[in-house]
């Protein structure tokens, strides 16, 4: 009996050396950068400019599963930005919806926060040569977030928040929904949670905003493009041809009238001034280049509809979008059919809409997102989306009267800023510093 009660003490003992050695003793006395090559020991990891408060920063590109349920579907290159401050501060987990561009957010600079910033699965240089849609879904993607997080809990053991901006915002309240554990504070920017492929709230926000004079202008201006049609166009060509922007996949002609049509929505979503729109003795160079000013061409152009394809995938199968008012246009319009975006998606794959995905992620966050903090501007048309928590769940959401799309906590007045910083420190504990907000 002692010879077996000597044995299993053995095997105990051993098991906890183990354990030890794979746990925490093997990030012990190693540079920032040795660590994440242990945690990441398949990623290329590279060192990038460093700014602000950080101390240092990489981009790591990761072989991340396309299927984290069957490892065996492969992997592709997912590019992440991990920037150093101070494993006793705050981590900051940036959301990206789209491409990441290396840059220190706005939050993370209120905390001095270390920062990780992802890159959107199949977005910017984590885009593959050939998309598989299969795996471009919500779920795949927070999975994404939920492994990274997971790892660097293992350097970074103090307060999680995470935050991101438009798209970036939204998918913070998904990964919220799904993993809500795994961040202590969420702040989302001028995030929406859109109810079907044509959302028609957006419309009713741009009906309503500002004065009835200023959207009779808006109208008007719609109008005076189409009219002047042949004036607008000549120099819509003048200026693809000059910045060689091509109009092959939606004709040129097409592509003018979708910018009318996307008019309202860019005036509002942007924070257009009223005033600065043109009358009806404005010449055809003016009115197009009030047009791309507010509007512009980008999404329509060949270059826009190639980077955009992923994002219109998302939005006409889970996310949901909005659609066109014909309304301010009606019979002057040539060439488009439909106020549906959905051309804007892949062509060669099915748009099946799924409503329930995020009416749940609402319905978890609008009852149970406690610790959010939301920003919008009150013109902004995402606005019209936004979630509403219910009263008994401890969150805080802050409208800016007159705010657009661009809309940050430095916006705010002084008193709105210290209400936002006073939910922050409740929510954060007094051991984390906020900084004074520039």
């Amino acid at each position: 009996m002692r010879i077996v009660k000597r044995f299993l003490f053995f095997i105990s003992f051993s098991l906890l050396i183990v354990s030890c050695h794979d746990g925490k003793s093997e990030l012990e006395g190693l540079t920032f950068k040795e660590q994440l090559e242990v945690l990441f020991p398949k990623a290329i990891i590279d060192s990038v400019k460093v700014a602000d408060h950080f101390t240092g920063a990489f981009e790591l590109i990761l072989q991340q599963p396309l299927d984290h349920e069957n490892i065996s579907a492969g992997t592709f290159d997912h590019h992440i930005y991990v920037s150093h401050s101070d494993y006793n501060n705050p981590t900051v987990l940036i959301t990206e919806g789209y491409n990441a561009r290396h840059q220190t957010y706005e939050l993370t600079r209120l905390l001095k926060a270390n920062q990780v910033m992802v890159e959107y699965r199949f977005y910017g240089k984590s885009r593959p040569d050939s998309i598989q849609w299969k795996y471009l879904k919500n779920d795949a993607a927070i999975a994404d977030y939920h492994a990274i997080v997971t790892k660097l809990k293992r350097i970074y053991k103090k307060k999680w928040l995470s935050t991101g901006i438009s798209k970036g915002g939204e998918t913070v309240l998904i990964y919220k929904s799904k993993y809500p554990k795994d961040i202590d504070v969420v702040v989302p920017y001028v995030a929406p949670l859109i109810n079907t492929q044509e959302d028609v709230r957006t419309k009713q926000l741009i009906n309503t905003n500002g004065t009835k004079s200023c959207r009779e202008n808006i109208q008007k201006f719609q109008q005076a493009v189409l009219k002047n049609r042949a004036g607008v166009m000549a120099e819509f060509k003048k200026y693809a041809a000059s910045n060689s922007v091509s109009f092959t996949k939606l004709p040129i002609d097409e592509a003018l009238e979708h910018a009318v049509l996307e008019f309202p929505f860019s005036f509002w979503q942007w924070g257009s001034t009223c005033g600065e729109i043109p009358n009806g003795n404005t010449s055809a160079k003016e009115l197009f280049e009030y047009l791309n000013k507010v509007a512009g061409f980008y999404l329509f152009s060949d270059a826009g509809i190639y980077s955009y394809l992923p994002s219109f995938y998302q939005h006409m199968t889970e996310l949901g979008y909005y659609g066109y008012d014909f309304t301010p246009v009606k019979g002057l319009l040539k060439h488009v059919k439909t106020s549906s975006l959905a051309f804007f998606g892949p062509q060669d794959v099915a748009l099946e809409y799924n409503p329930n995905y995020i009416k749940e992620v609402r319905g978890y966050i609008e009852s149970k997102g406690n610790k959010i903090l939301y920003i919008y501007g009150g013109n902004d048309p995402w606005g019209a989306c936004a979630p509403t928590p219910k009263p008994e769940v401890d969150a805080l959401k802050m409208v800016l009267k007159g705010g657009h799309h661009g809309t940050r906590i430095k916006d705010f007045s002084k008193d709105d800023q210290q209400k936002i910083v006073a939910k922050l420190q409740s929510w954060l504990g007094d051991d984390v510093k906020i900084y004074p907000i520039k």
